[in-house]
């Protein structure tokens, strides 16, 4: 992954912003040495939003498994049955 600072950002912005586009690889942003942020380009980034949205959804489904919020098959056919009508 390439790093930028910040001031390559300020002078080089659309420079940089094609180059996301071509390589859609991201940029790390350093300010003071240290990492201050992302640049990606959209796409990537809205996959990563709608990969977290799966894991997030994962992640509640594995929770309530061991907080033993679960149905059996016949429950949840009923309680499906009961929203369908």
């Amino acid at each position: 992954m390439r790093t930028e600072l910040v001031t390559t950002l300020k002078r080089q912005a659309t420079e940089l912003l094609s180059d996301i586009e071509r390589d859609r690889q991201p940029i790390l942003i350093t300010q003071h040495g240290l990492p201050s942020a992302y640049l990606v380009d959209v796409e990537s980034f809205e996959l990563m939003q709608q990969r977290m949205s799966v894991l997030e959804g994962i992640a509640r489904g594995e929770m309530a498994i061991a907080e033993g919020r679960v149905a059996t098959h016949a429950e949840a056919k009923a309680r499906l049955a009961r929203w369908l009508k």
